[in-house]
């Protein structure tokens, strides 16, 4: 039954009608006097209804689940620690079918092809299953396999999510803040890539020449004649999961050198190339015996358009030159802003923020007050309508996914320094023939604007003036040493695209990102989009 679109649809839109009725009914009970006890309880009963659903539909939900399952920027973390074993409770099909899928596109009996197929698959996941195979020729390969009825299944899905987001964007506030029919072609797009293996076939090889000439890394081979729309052949590759401690362990491993590793290659990705695997969890990382890092499974891949290159350097600029309108600018060219978006009040809302981090540095205050900031600058847009696109939040779930990951391999590791190499050599390369858009030239301007602070909070807006007690709060921190202003000549790169992890966070109210996606600039390019609770604690106790 659970394969029938009208069944499915039912069941997907039921199901969300009752979760938004729910948190209404909660939010009017709960105006005046706020019971962060239920609200907890709600969630967890609403996320163990969602991983039921998604366990016994498949489709859809197992790859929302497993899109959202590291978003802790976008879910609480009840919900979260509820859904973050579905996708390794994904039902697999059997070995038969799988025979026959692979006769059907090779037109050619597997054992013609083959020697052997795996009794089990070695990896399931929502949209297909892995097995382990040796071809005729010897070679030892994964063979990744689409799963019957995939594509009807996602197809019923999208007719439900595209109801879905109709009611959303009629019955609730969500519809004033983000373009719902926009977001859902954006989201269709990249699932129907995904369910093709021609395209990441391609992807895969792509990767493969790129990391050809860099040691320490490795994609495996692929297999293009065997290689179908529904069927992938490469290179098996030997190996454990990179958060396997114990095998780093036992295989003697400096744990510090394999995350700067990892660091050097994924950020390489970000900052000089077009693509950028947008699915890096630890599942597809592995870490080989002699610490060779081993990227697979790119059926998600993530591309950062020259136009958007171009953007995000006039970003950079406008902030460095206090051109306010050209970061608002900027962010509209992004496609973060809509049409009817009050822009002025955005570019309000960018200057005072540029101006605290700049002149005094939110990482000086405390927690509550940067918080309070930050919430002031909320007022100025949170109707303003600000739209989440869909590669923005594939980049942001990858950075979240990568940054937990460094952290889980060395816990004290130093993102400032182990990233200013790599963020140098960006800044040598990245050139450009207008003056204006020369990072060395950006880089000594925001040096000498930062050098020059005499009065942190001149230059406030004016929606900030009342807010008298946080003068004396910054009146008692001494400016930081000279290393802290060098550090800043990395810093303001980072600070820069982390507008885009504000608006991010300003697209989904999400209060409890807005401190950490700010501070997270002086930090590392990696917490631009997301910082978890770890990531803050970690952060927080270093300061004091």
């Amino acid at each position: 039954m659970k394969y029938q679109s009208l069944y499915r649809i039912s069941v997907i839109v039921w199901m969300s009608v009752k979760f938004f009725l729910q948190l209404e009914r909660f939010r009017r009970k709960s105006r005046h006097s706020w019971d962060q006890e239920r609200w907890q309880k709600l969630l967890k009963k609403q996320a163990k209804e969602y991983k039921e659903k998604a366990i016994r539909l498949e489709g859809l939900l197992v790859k929302l689940g497993q899109f959202l399952s590291t978003r802790a920027d976008i879910l609480p973390k009840v919900f979260l620690e509820e859904i973050e074993d579905l996708v390794d409770r994904v039902p697999s099909f059997s070995r038969d079918k799988a025979k026959q899928i692979l006769e059907e596109e090779w037109a050619a009996d597997v054992q013609e092809v083959i020697d052997n197929l795996s009794d089990r698959p070695i990896a399931s996941a929502s949209i297909g299953q892995v097995y382990r195979a040796t071809l005729k020729s010897g070679e030892e390969v994964a063979i990744k396999i689409r799963r019957p009825n995939i594509r009807k299944i996602i197809r019923a899905d999208f007719q439900a999510l595209r109801i879905v987001f109709w009611l959303m964007d009629k019955f609730t506030s969500y519809g004033k803040q983000l373009d719902l029919s926009r977001l859902y072609e954006e989201v269709r797009h990249v699932i129907e890539d995904e369910l093709d293996f021609k395209k990441e076939l391609k992807n895969g090889i792509h990767f493969k020449e790129r990391y050809s000439d860099s040691p320490g890394y490795r994609v495996p081979n692929y297999v293009p004649e065997w290689s179908t729309k529904k069927v992938l052949v490469m290179e098996w590759m030997e190996g454990a999961r990179i958060t396997n401690l114990s095998y780093i362990d036992e295989k003697a491993i400096n744990r510090r050198e394999l995350a700067r590793k990892l660091l050097k290659g994924y950020l390489e990705q970000l900052l000089q190339e077009g693509q950028f695997h947008a699915d890096p969890h630890s599942g597809n990382l592995l870490i080989q015996e002699d610490g060779t890092i081993v990227f697979i499974d790119f059926g998600m891949v993530g591309h950062i358009e020259a136009r958007d290159a171009l953007s995000i350097r006039k970003l950079i600029t406008g902030i460095v030159l206090s051109q306010y309108r050209d970061v608002t600018e900027a962010l509209d060219e992004l496609r973060f802003l809509l049409p009817n978006s009050d822009k002025r009040q955005i570019e309000k809302a960018i200057q005072t923020l540029v101006t605290l981090f700049i002149e005094q540095d939110l990482t000086m205050m405390d927690e509550d007050t940067a918080e309070q900031v930050l919430k002031e600058v909320q007022t100025l847009v949170n109707k303003q309508p600000i739209q989440l696109p869909s590669e923005f939040a594939f980049l942001g779930r990858a950075i979240s996914t990568i940054v937990g990951i460094l952290y889980t391999l060395d816990p004290e590791i130093d993102l400032i320094e182990e990233g200013k190499p790599i963020v140098q050599e960006w800044i040598n390369r990245e050139k450009s023939a207008d003056p204006r858009y020369d990072p060395k030239k950006l880089l000594k301007q925001f040096y000498a604007r930062i050098s020059s602070i005499e009065n942190p909070l001149d230059r406030l807006s004016d929606e900030f003036t009342d807010h008298r007690q946080w003068e004396e709060n910054l009146k008692k921190t001494e400016i930081r040493s000279k290393s802290m202003l060098w550090n800043k000549h990395y810093a303001f790169i980072l600070f820069s695209l982390s507008f885009i992890g504000f608006f991010v966070s300003l697209a989904f109210e999400i209060q409890s990102l807005f401190f950490p996606t700010v501070i997270s600039s002086g930090i590392t390019l990696l917490t631009l989009f997301t910082v978890s609770a770890m990531e803050k604690r970690l952060w927080l106790k270093k300061e004091k």
